[in-house]
C-alpha cells in the first residue's frame, strides 16, 4: 500500500515475477501520472478495477498472462492516449466492451486467450491507427464488419479459433499494403476469399484452415514473396493447382489439406529452398511427383497422400536427408518401393498403402532406425518378409504389412520389436508357424494374422492371452484354445487293450467320486443360498447408498438417463477403450453431454466387495477436485456387475490422438503446445499439493489427457490413481502406461509424487518433439555427451513438421524443454516438485536465450536444470 504514496509516478513495471492478489482499485486511482503500466506475467486474480479509467495519461497497458477474470471495463475507453492495451492470457470474458472502438490512437490491441463472448463491433473502422488487432482463441461469433477493410494502417489481423462465421469483406486487405499477418483459421466462415487481400504483396503469415471457404486461392498470392507460413487446409477450394504459386524463396510451411484442388504438382515447389513442410495430401492432385522436390534439402515433411499421383516415387526423394515424415498413401503410384528410401535415416513415418507398387519390400528400411510407423499395406508387393525389419528398434505404432503377395514365413526377428503397439500380416501368402518370438513383445496390444496360409498351434502365452479368434481366421491350418479353432490333438493311443485298462482305471473312481459330488453339492447348495442372501443385501445396500449420496445430490440426471441415451450402451455410443474399461458418449435430455466409463468388477483387482468403502471414499474425494485442467468427475454408479464413472465430455479426445492424427500435430502450434504444458503442470501440481489429501495421478500420458476446442487441457483417467496419505510409502501394485512409468516404480513399486513429475517430464518432451522421447532419454542415461561438435542440438530435437520458434515463444519452448529434462532426471530426489514446475512455467525466471536457439546444447539444459534446481 506504500506505492500509492508514489502519486507522481509516470512509470511502473512489475512484470515477469510471482505478485499474487488481485489489482486494487485504491491503488489504482492514485497514479493518475503513469504514463506506462507493465503488470504482465504475474499471477493477479480478480477484476480489472474500474478505476483503471483514471489514468488518462497511460499509453502502455500491460495485463497479459495472469489470472484475471470478469469483464472488461468500459472505463478503459476514457484512456485516449492509450497507444498499447494487451489483456491476453486471462480468464476474461463478457463481450468487448463498446467504449474500446473509441481509442482512436490504439495502435495495438491484444485481447487473445481469453473467454470474451458478443461481436466485433463496426465501429472497429474508426480505429484508423490500428496496427495489429488480435482476438484469437475467444468465443466470438456473428460476422466481420465491412469496416474493417477501411483499416489502412493495419499490418496484423487474427481471429482465429471463435465461433465467427460469414464471409470476409470483399475489400479486406485491398487499403492495408503493410498487411503481413493474417490468420482466419478455425471458425465457420465461407465463400471466397477477398481477390485483393495481399494487394501489397507484403504477406508473410497466411492462415485459413478449419472453415467452410470455397472457390479458388486469390491471384496476388502468386506475387507475395515474402509468405512464409501458409495453411489453407480443412475447407473446400477448389481450382487448379499448378499455377497458383510462384516461387517463394522464404517460404517454409505450406498446407493444402482437406480440400479439392486439382492439377498437377509444379517442378516450381523444388525452388523453394527453405521449405520444410508441403502437405498436399487429400485432394484431386493428379499427374506424376516431380523428381525436383529432392531438391528441398530443407523438407521435414511431405505429405502426398489421398490423390490420384501416379508414376514411380522418384529417387530424387532419397536426396531430402531431413525428411522424418513421408506420405504418399492411397494413391496410383506404380513401380517398386526405391531402395534409396532408406538413406532417410530420420525417417519417423512412412506411409506407402494404398498403391499398386511392387516388387520386394527393400531391406534399405533397415536404415530407417528412428521410425515409429511404417504402412505397406493394399499394395501388389512379393516376396518374404525382410527380416531385416526386426531392427527397427523405435517402431511403436505401427506396421502395416497386409493385403499384399507376400509369402514366405514370419521372420523371428518382429519378436525384437519391444515398442510396436499394432502389428498386421493380414490377408497374404504367408506360411509356416506364427514366431514364439512374437509373444514377448510386450507393448504389443494389436495384432492381425488372419487370411494367410498359417499353420501350426496359436501362441497362447504373452500378448497371446485371451487372443480373439478373428485375428487368426482364415488359415485352415492353424489350431488352438482359440474361440472357432480345433483345439491342437495329442498322440492317441493304438492299442485297445490299453483303452481298455485305461477306461476302466477311469470309470471306477469316477462313479465313487459321483457319489460323493452329490453329497458335498447339498451341503454346498445351503450353504451358498445364504451367502447369496447377506451379498445381495449388501449390494442392495451399495447401490442405494451410492445413487442416492451422488446423482441424486447432484441433482442433473440419472443411471436412467444416461441408460437410454446409449440405447443401453450400444457400441454404437462407443468413444474408447483402454485397460480399465469402455467409454461411451451420452447425449442426456437437459442437452448436457457427458462421457460414461465403464467398469467391470473383473477388470480391476482394486475393486472388491471387501474394500469397496475405500474405493468408495476415493471416488467421493475425486468429485470435489475442482481445477480448470482437471476433468470434472460427476459421480458413479454401481449396476449389477459394473461400475459406471461419469465424466465431463471434452470434444477434441486425446492430446495422442491430436499429435498424432491425420493432421500430424500441426495444428499444435508452439504457443499452444506451451500452453498444453502450463496446464498440465498447474493441474498435478494441484493434485500434489492443494488437496486435502495429496492425489498421486500413477497414469500421466498423452492419451490421458484431452483437450477442449481452444486446446485448453483436461487431466483424465484416475482409474489407476490412488489417495496418498502424507508420509506414506504407499507400496502398491505397477500401475501406468508403458513409456511414462517412472524407472524406480517398475523395479520398487514404490509410488511417490516423484512418479507423476517423471511421467509429466516425458509428455512435455513428447509435446516439444513430436514423438516420445525414450530414444533421447536412453541416450541421456547411457551415454556421456561429447564434446559440443558432437552435441545434441536443442533445434534438432524440437519437431520437425514446425517452422522453429520464433520471438518471445522461443524462451518459452526452451524453458519447457529443460523441465521436461529435469523431470526426468533417473534420480527421484533430483526431480523438481510439481509446484515449482508450474511456477517455473508460469514466470520463466531463467534467462535461456543468451545465445541464439539454434546453438543452445542438450548438455547446457541439463547443467541449468541441475544449478537450479
Amino acid at each position: 500500500m506504500s506505492l500509492s504514496q508514489l502519486t507522481k509516478l509516470t512509470d511502473l513495471g512489475l512484470s515477469e515475477n510471482q505478485i499474487s492478489g488481485e489489482v486494487q482499485s485504491s491503488l489504482v486511482s492514485n497514479w493518475t501520472k503513469l504514463i506506462s503500466l507493465q503488470l504482465q506475467n504475474n499471477d493477479f486474480i480478480g477484476n480489472i478495477p474500474p478505476e483503471i479509467g483514471l489514468l488518462t495519461e497511460l499509453q502502455i497497458l500491460f495485463l497479459y498472462n495472469n489470472n484475471l477474470s470478469g469483464s472488461i471495463p468500459s472505463e478503459i475507453g476514457n484512456l485516449k492516449s492509450l497507444i498499447i492495451l494487451d489483456l491476453s492470457g486471462n480468464q476474461l470474458s463478457g463481450p468487448i466492451p463498446p467504449t474500446i472502438w473509441t481509442l482512436s490512437n490504439l495502435e495495438n490491441l491484444q485481447l487473445f486467450y481469453n473467454n470474451l463472448n458478443g461481436t466485433i463491433s463496426p465501429e472497429i473502422g474508426n480505429m484508423t491507427s490500428l496496427l495489429s488487432f488480435d482476438v484469437n482463441t475467444n468465443s466470438l461469433h456473428g460476422e466481420l464488419p465491412d469496416t474493417i477493410s477501411s483499416l489502412t494502417n493495419l499490418e496484423a489481423f487474427s481471429v482465429f479459433t471463435n465461433n465467427l462465421s460469414g464471409t470476409i469483406p470483399r475489400d479486406f486487405g485491398k487499403n492495408s499494403p503493410q498487411l503481413y499477418y493474417v490468420s482466419f483459421s478455425n471458425n465457420s466462415f465461407h465463400g471466397e476469399l477477398p481477390p485483393e487481400l495481399c494487394s501489397g504483396y507484403a504477406l508473410q503469415n497466411f492462415t485459413v484452415n478449419g472453415n467452410n471457404f470455397t472457390g479458388s486461392l486469390p491471384a496476388c498470392l502468386r506475387n507475395c514473396t515474402d509468405l512464409r507460413r501458409v495453411r489453407f487446409d480443412g475447407n473446400r477450394f477448389t481450382g487448379n493447382i499448378t499455377n497458383a504459386f510462384g516461387v517463394h524463396p522464404e517460404l517454409d510451411f505450406i498446407s493444402l489439406s482437406d480440400n479439392q484442388f486439382t492439377g498437377e504438382i509444379s517442378p516450381e515447389w523444388g525452388e523453394c529452398q527453405n521449405l520444410t513442410n508441403l502437405q498436399m495430401d487429400r485432394n484431386r492432385l493428379s499427374g506424376r511427383i516431380p523428381a525436383e522436390l529432392g531438391k528441398l534439402s530443407q523438407l521435414r515433411v511431405l505429405n502426398l497422400g489421398a490423390n490420384d499421383l501416379s508414376g514411380d516415387i522418384p529417387l530424387e526423394l532419397g536426396n531430402l536427408s531431413l525428411l522424418f515424415n513421408l506420405d504418399l498413401r492411397q494413391n496410383h503410384l506404380t513401380g517398386n518401393i526405391p531402395g534409396i528410401v532408406g538413406n532417410l535415416a530420420r525417417l519417423d513415418s512412412l506411409d506407402l498403402s494404398g498403391n499398386q507398387l511392387i516388387g520386394e519390400i527393400p531391406v534399405e528400411l533397415e536404415n530407417c532406425e528412428k521410425l515409429l510407423s511404417l504402412n505397406l499395406s493394399h499394395n501388389n508387393l512379393t516376396g518374404e518378409i525382410p527380416s531385416e525389419l526386426g531392427s527397427l528398434s523405435s517402431l511403436q505404432y505401427l506396421l502395416d504389412l497386409s493385403s499384399n503377395s507376400l509369402s514366405g514365413s514370419i521372420p523371428q526377428d518382429l519378436g525384437r520389436l519391444r515398442s510396436l503397439e499394432n502389428l498386421n500380416v493380414s490377408h497374404n501368402d504367408l506360411s509356416g508357424r506364427i514366431p514364439t518370438s512374437l509373444s514377448s513383445m510386450i507393448s504389443l496390444n494389436s495384432f492381425d494374422f488372419s487370411y494367410n496360409e498359417l499353420t501350426g498351434q496359436i501362441p497362447s502365452d504373452g500378448v497371446f492371452q485371451n487372443a480373439s479368434g478373428n485375428a487368426f481366421a482364415g488359415n485352415s491350418g492353424l489350431c488352438g484354445d482359440v474361440d472357432g479353432f480345433t483345439p491342437c490333438s495329442s498322440s492317441s493311443i493304438d492299442k485297445k487293450s490299453n483303452n481298455r485298462r485305461v477306461l476302466i482305471a477311469i470309470i471306477v473312481p469316477i462313479c465313487g467320486i459321483l457319489i460323493l459330488a452329490a453329497i458335498a453339492a447339498g451341503v454346498f447348495v445351503c450353504r451358498r443360498r445364504n451367502r447369496m442372501l447377506d451379498e445381495e443385501i449388501k449390494v442392495s445396500k451399495r447401490t442405494e447408498f451410492s445413487e442416492s449420496t451422488i446423482w441424486e445430490r447432484e441433482g442433473k440426471f440419472t443411471f436412467g438417463d444416461i441408460e437410454r441415451a446409449t440405447e443401453g450402451f450400444h457400441d454404437n455410443y462407443c468413444i474408447g477403450k483402454g485397460g480399465f474399461g469402455t467409454v461411451y458418449k451420452a447425449e442426456l435430455p437437459s442437452g448436457q453431454v457427458v462421457a460414461v466409463k465403464k467398469l467391470n468388477f473383473a477388470d480391476s483387482a482394486d475393486i472388491q466387495v471387501v474394500n469397496f468403502k475405500s474405493f468408495e471414499n476415493e471416488i467421493r474425494m475425486l468429485t470435489e477436485v475442482r481445477h480448470r485442467n482437471i476433468i470434472k468427475l460427476h459421480g458413479y454408479c454401481f449396476r449389477g456387475s459394473g461400475i459406471y464413472l461419469v465424466y465431463e465430455y471434452v470434444k477434441r479426445g486425446s492430446l495422442g490422438s491430436v499429435l498424432y492424427g491425420t493432421q500430424k500435430g500441426v495444428e499444435l502450434e508452439w504457443d499452444t503446445r506451451v500452453k498444453v504444458v502450463q496446464g498440465l503442470a498447474h493441474a498435478v501440481a494441484y493434485l500434489h499439493h492443494d488437496c486435502s489429501a495429496p492425489i498421486i495421478h500413477r497414469d500421466i500420458s498423452l492419451n490421458n489427457i484431452l483437450l477442449e476446442k481452444d486446446y485448453e487441457p483436461r487431466l483424465s483417467d484416475f482409474g489407476t490413481a490412488r489417495l496418498l496419505s502424507p508420509n506414506s510409502s504407499n507400496w502398491t501394485a505397477v500401475a501406468g502406461s508403458y513409456g511414462y512409468m517412472a524407472p524406480e516404480l517398475a523395479l520398487t513399486m514404490r509410488v511417490t509424487s516423484k512418479c507423476d513429475v517423471y511421467s509429466f517430464g516425458v509428455v512435455a518432451l513428447e509435446i516439444m518433439m513430436g514423438k516420445h522421447p525414450g530414444e533421447l532419454l536412453n541416450s541421456l542415461s547411457s551415454v556421456k555427451l561429447l564434446s559440443d561438435n558432437k552435441e545434441l542440438m536443442l533445434k534438432d530435437l524440437l519437431d520437425q513438421r514446425l517452422p522453429l520458434p520464433s520471438n518471445q515463444i522461443e524462451e518459452e519452448v526452451v524453458s519447457v524443454f529443460e523441465i521436461g529434462l529435469a523431470c526426468t532426471s533417473s534420480v527421484p530426489e533430483s526431480r523438481p516438485t510439481m509446484r515449482s514446475v508450474a511456477q517455473e512455467l508460469s514466470t520463466r525466471t531463467q534467462d535461456y536465450l543468451d545465445e541464439p536457439l539454434g546453438r543452445i546444447t542438450i548438455s547446457k539444459l541439463l547443467a541449468l536444470g541441475n544449478r537450479t534446481r
